[in-house]
């Protein structure tokens, strides 16, 4: 094992590579060669085997890499066993199939050197080789799920999923990586965005597999998730942003229903609405609230966890969210809505039982009803996020160092 100070290690996942390993090995050891006589940086070569039956094992080792076995199986599994490996200051990543040119490695290198904390190829500023990748690849996922992620995360990212890319063993560290299959290359990226590192590309080669078999990625299956892991570490456009759209129309509905009185019919942006709208009205703004609550809870799981970086806006907003205050918002929108049913029932005995057509008053009324309970128990519930805390601002960083307020003490302690 080399030593932490000044060195680098060039990791690759293998699973059956027989017919590549070998060269990947060599052309990694050429990297080492020339950063040890640019950069003085001393540097190792580890294979982490996933269960390989065909041999790889042995080919890497007489090639010189260092073969470390990872019982479980996943292309993220075998790079986090691969990283736990070794105490190199600096690390790199690829794929053992001869795809890509660890020499390309070296300015990556020499980025981290310079400040940057994450080091990404581009092979579309590089070169993709004929045959390289699929034209659905090329053309449709790539640009696709980089511009993704360049919209939710107002990065400049240009290609979020190329497997040659450089670390430093600090920096990987903070990230605390978990993903065992191929959504590991999002959440290495992500999560260095979240943390405001900072992060270089480089232009790199893509080559055409040489292994002569069906590669191990999956376009559909694994474009899917690494959208879905996407959108799990953007919980503003995943659940506020529908919700703020849902609870708008909802409300503008009910408004307008209102503000109809008895006519049967009302006119809304040319159209008719009647009281079947009520309902749709209803369900829109009950599953916006619960919409924003679930973005309330990610979002401070988020902070508490060290995944999201917390802003100054939202250091101040939510400094004024306190279980006392859900729980009297709860309390106030169900009398409220409690005291407007009432009054429905209250004419309707007056009238001796007659025919009642309160209907979208009632609806509006319990959809109030509804709301309140959710919002009042939905304050516990963030409390318990915030570790059993009044304060929901007991999530962010630093909290413990401020003193509290003695008119608010932690739930789990007397007052």
């Amino acid at each position: 094992m080399v030593p932490r100070e000044n060195s680098v290690a060039i990791v690759m996942p293998c699973l059956n590579e027989a017919a590549t390993i070998s060269s990947c090995v060599n052309r990694a050891h050429d990297a080492l060669r020339m950063l040890a006589d640019q950069y003085q940086l001393a540097g190792e070569v580890i294979v982490a085997d996933n269960g390989s039956t065909d041999g790889s094992q042995e080919i890497a080792e007489e090639a010189g890499a260092r073969v470390v076995n990872i019982s479980q199986r996943g292309y993220g599994a075998a790079l986090i066993g691969g990283f736990s490996a070794t105490n190199a200051s600096y690390l790199v990543m690829g794929d053992s199939d001869c795809s890509y040119d660890f020499v390309e490695a070296v300015p990556m290198i020499k980025c981290l050197m310079d400040g940057a904390d994450l080091c990404m190829g581009n092979r579309f500023r590089g070169e993709i080789k004929p045959g390289a990748m699929p034209w659905k690849n090329r053309y449709i996922g790539n640009p696709a799920l980089s511009g993704v992620l360049r919209f939710l995360f107002r990065t400049k990212i240009g290609d979020a999923h190329c497997g040659l890319r450089a670390i430093k063993k600090d920096a990987l560290d903070q990230l605390s990586l978990s993903s065992t299959g191929m959504e590991f290359a999002s959440e290495m990226l992500l999560k260095s965005v979240l943390q405001q590192f900072s992060i270089a590309e480089v232009p790199v080669t893509l080559s055409p597999d040489r292994r002569g078999r069906a590669p191990h990625l999956n376009p559909w299956r694994d474009g899917l998730r690494h959208l879905v892991y996407m959108l799990l570490l953007s919980p503003t456009w995943l659940f506020l942003a529908p919700a703020l759209f849902l609870f708008s129309v909802g409300f503008a509905i009910t408004v307008m229903l209102q503000l109809g009185g008895d006519a049967e019919m009302v006119w809304i942006g040319g159209y008719r609405f009647g009281d079947h709208w009520a309902v749709v009205a209803s369900a829109s703004m009950i599953l916006a609230t619960q919409a924003i609550v679930f973005w309330m809870a990610a979002l401070m799981g988020s902070f508490r966890d060290g995944l999201l970086v917390p802003t100054e806006r939202a250091r101040y907003w939510l400094g004024f969210s306190r279980l006392q205050y859900w729980m009297l918002a709860g309390a106030s929108l169900t009398l409220v809505g409690l005291f407007w049913a009432g009054t429905v029932t209250t004419g309707w005995i007056n009238s001796n039982f007659a025919a009642l057509n309160e209907i979208r008053t009632l609806i509006a009324a319990f959809t109030m009803i509804i709301i309140g309970v959710q919002v009042f128990f939905s304050g516990f519930l963030l409390s318990m996020i915030a570790g059993n805390r009044s304060r929901h601002s007991a999530v962010l960083p630093e909290f413990e160092s401020q003193t509290p307020s003695p008119a608010i003490p932690p739930l789990n302690q007397p007052a």
